[in-house]
């Protein structure tokens, strides 16, 4: 478990291993993944679905989203981040008690929350918000603002509330950015067949379809889905792939989705 230097930034725990810890070779990377992805010119979401392993893995797929942010450089002003606890067994909700989150491009401001409590244990060793963090910095640029909150096991009905809760808090020039990555440790062929069902519980917004094994961001993943369904919004895909598809083996393979959370354009 990384050191905490102090009680107000949150250091960089998986830098070096699930991203470059060289600021140089970082955000030369997270360029190259989305110039390939883009641009992209389209309305911005509200809500987005993104994957959380190593760049070199699911990279490719996050770029979907980050290139699409992007296009809106200036426009958001605040990230509210939710995603898993993978180290701490987490009950409920547990906002990140920081005031600034540090990767090896610098340090990102956090908005404190008042709407959900706050606990270090499921933040300090936590990847699957931290990954997203040097893609944020490079899509949207240093003075942004993130809310980071750990979503472990609980009621479906009340993490939505909780999404709908900090998204007004978070106000217009905000998005929302949901953290999954999908199966694990299948070989390719059934890790398609079994994220193709969970893309289209996604797609179909049936949250309840959605299994633990089947996604490790499932508590956030059916909380927003819960709330867009609430709010009459769609998902829709951008991308779905996994490891293999990158640099990972064919017998033992994680799913990686991308998907964008938007109001249907109506039509005239």
């Amino acid at each position: 478990m990384p050191s905490i230097t102090s009680d107000t930034v949150r250091p960089a725990a998986v830098a070096g291993r699930f991203y470059p810890a060289d600021p140089g070779l970082l955000r030369a990377d997270i360029e190259r993944l989305i110039d390939a992805a883009g641009p992209v010119s389209e309305p911005l979401a509200d809500a987005y679905i993104v994957p959380h392993a190593g760049h070199r893995y699911s990279g490719p797929v996050a770029a979907e989203v980050y290139a699409r942010l992007a296009a809106h450089r200036g426009r958001v002003k605040r990230v509210v981040l939710v995603g898993p606890s993978h180290h701490y067994p987490l009950r409920g909700h547990a906002a990140a008690p920081y005031a600034r989150w540090a990767t090896p491009l610098g340090e990102v401001q956090v908005a404190a929350t008042g709407v959900v409590g706050s606990s270090r244990l499921p933040h300090e060793a936590e990847h699957s918000l931290e990954v997203q963090l040097p893609f944020l910095q490079v899509a949207l640029g240093t003075d942004i603002e993130i809310t980071p909150v750990a979503f472990g096991m609980g009621q479906t009905p009340d993490a939505a509330r909780l999404i709908s809760a900090l998204r007004e808090e978070a106000g217009e020039d905000s998005v929302i950015i949901c953290s999954t990555d999908l199966s694990h440790f299948h070989d390719q062929a059934t890790a398609e067949r079994i994220d193709a069902s969970t893309a289209e519980a996604i797609r179909s917004l049936r949250p309840r379809e959605i299994a633990p094994h089947h996604a490790c961001g499932v508590f956030a993943l059916r909380a927003t889905l819960a709330w867009a369904d609430a709010t009459g919004r769609r998902p829709r895909q951008l991308a779905l792939a996994t490891s293999a598809d990158t640099v990972g083996r064919p017998d033992r393979v994680v799913g990686y989705p991308a998907f964008a959370i938007e109001r249907p354009i109506l039509a005239d």
